[in-house]
């Protein structure tokens, strides 16, 4: 049975950024367990060692909608 936790918000660049940086913290600890937040939840996770990246970056381009971009990166493991 899988357990989804996920939350949609909108940050300024310099709360984003924060954000990544402390969860960057949380796999340099080199701890087991890292603590993510998601929304008004702390979700602890058990990843090992070396970790799967993907980055997908789409550019749309519409004439009635302008442009838009999105940035998705996934991490994910066995633990």
């Amino acid at each position: 049975m899988a357990q989804r936790t996920t939350a949609d918000e909108t940050l300024p660049r310099e709360e984003l950024a924060a954000y990544f940086t402390d969860l960057a913290a949380e796999f340099e600890q080199g701890d087991e367990e890292i603590t993510v937040p998601v929304g008004n939840k702390n979700v602890s996770l058990d990843p090992p060692q070396n970790i799967d990246l993907s980055v997908e970056v789409v550019e749309r381009s519409s004439m009635l909608r302008g442009n838009r971009e999105t940035v998705e990166i996934e991490l994910s493991w066995k633990p």
